[in-house]
């Protein structure tokens, strides 16, 4: 059997998804290292970190 070239739409997702959480994490990276400590700007990034790593796992890392 021949491996199909063109990816399945769930792939694409899943690549379209992967650039959307890499692009959120450079965000937040810079806005808290650009950011006077705020702690509600903490919170809510250390919130969004935990929320990308949970998806993560629960995606067997296909995210």
């Amino acid at each position: 059997m021949t491996e199909n070239a063109n990816p399945t739409p769930e792939a694409n997702q899943d690549e379209e998804a992967a650039r959307h959480v890499a692009e959120a994490h450079r965000k937040l990276s810079g806005l808290r290292q650009r950011l006077e400590k705020h702690p509600e700007l903490e919170e809510a990034i250390a919130n969004l970190e935990m929320a990308l790593s949970i998806l993560t796992t629960k995606t067997a890392g296909m995210l």
